[in-house]
């Protein structure tokens, strides 16, 4: 009998070739694509945005050329609660949040995978480039081949019990390789542009959108150096992230960068980039793909999507995984992931909750 699997389908290239490899291995597909938001409710109109209508007609004409089912999921209420509502919350908080990783922990390998166990599917493919491989202690998480495309990162969520679901046809090819069988099939979505920005966000203006679904107009406030000396004023705390160099409008001889938030008193620090720096971080909902057998353990981190992981010490704390590095690191980021790594394998990833040392 032929495996059943829900492709999740969101128009691009990479999602398309993934069916399209399936298909060709001898899988029962079944493409699934989600709707997550409606453009006019978020005031996007006019704005280009994945998970669009556009989008949706892409993936229904591969699948037509696939001759596999299509189906367009609406699942934008369970999005705006997971994934929009969280994101305005925590920069609420003061923080950073990653929405990409909540869409792919609560909307494709939660309730996508609901739905594939409801229509039969056995499993529920997808076009990240990643590697699952099954091991003697349960599925496992790999880098994909081609590392300037990994999306190792944004998948470190995944409960190992999702992982046993999940297939990612495309973690052994790279990026041109995939384009390359897309254009051979007379996809026309081979030369797509990837997506870059966050999907309600395209623009990447943050507080402008904040302002918009949250009906609450940004204050302005001190922007305050390391002495709590006044520097200028800030536009809106929530629209800044630590690390950020641009759009501050002070001068200082060097650059300077947003060094941290407090929201209550509605204030932005900046520094200088040694200021940045340090070698420790609470991390907090951490979730174990390959659980060591004893910790301390040594292993490797990102704790930014763009970064190449450095070595470090994960060890058990009150309240959650401290990790200590062996060289400081510049801008680690309350709210953003960080994902620890055994060479190419991923044990596991949680969220960044507090800087702990200079």
């Amino acid at each position: 009998m032929k495996p059943r699997v829900l492709v999740a389908m969101s128009g691009g290239v990479d999602s398309s070739v993934a069916a399209f490899l399936l298909k060709s291995r001898g899988c029962d597909c079944v493409g699934v694509t989600m709707r997550l938001f409606d453009n006019a409710l978020l005031d996007l109109n006019g704005e280009s945005t994945c998970c669009g209508v556009d989008d949706v007609q892409d993936a229904a004409s591969v699948c037509a050329r696939l001759d596999i089912p299509h189906i367009a999921l609406d699942l934008s209420r369970d999005f705006r609660a997971q994934v929009i509502d969280r994101f305005a919350a925590e920069y609420a908080r003061g923080r950073t949040p990653n929405p990409c990783i909540d869409c792919n922990r609560h909307m494709k390998f939660e309730r996508l995978l609901d739905y594939a166990r409801q229509i039969g599917c056995d499993h529920i493919a997808t076009g990240h480039y990643v590697r699952r491989a099954e091991t003697e202690t349960g599925p496992a998480l790999f880098k994909a081949a081609d590392l300037s495309k990994d999306q190792s990162y944004v998948l470190a969520c995944l409960a190992p019990e999702q992982l046993s679901h999940a297939l990612f046809p495309l973690g052994e090819l790279a990026k041109e390789e995939v384009r390359a069988i897309a254009e051979r099939q007379g996809f026309l979505n081979a030369r797509k542009k990837d997506s870059q920005d966050i999907c309600f966000v395209p623009d990447g203006d943050y507080l402008s959108f904040l302002e918009r679904y949250t009906g609450q107009e940004s204050r302005p406030g001190p922007l305050l150096d390391e002495a709590g000396h006044v520097l200028g004023e800030h536009r809106g705390a929530a629209g800044y992230t630590v690390g950020q160099r641009r759009g501050l409008g002070v001068a200082a001889g060097r650059p300077l960068y947003v060094k941290s938030k407090d929201m209550e008193k509605n204030t932005v620090t900046v520094s200088f980039a040694e200021g940045l720096y340090a070698r420790s971080c609470l991390v907090t909902d951490f979730n174990w793909i390959t659980r060591p057998d004893v910790l301390p353990v040594r292993c490797a981190a990102k704790t930014r999507y763009r970064q190449a992981e450095q070595p470090c010490t994960a060890e058990r704390c009150s309240g959650g995984i401290r990790l200590t590095f062996d060289e400081p690191q510049r801008a680690m980021t309350p709210g953003q992931a960080a994902v620890l790594y055994d060479g190419e394998r991923v044990l596991g990833g949680g969220t960044i909750d507090a800087v702990l040392e200079k």
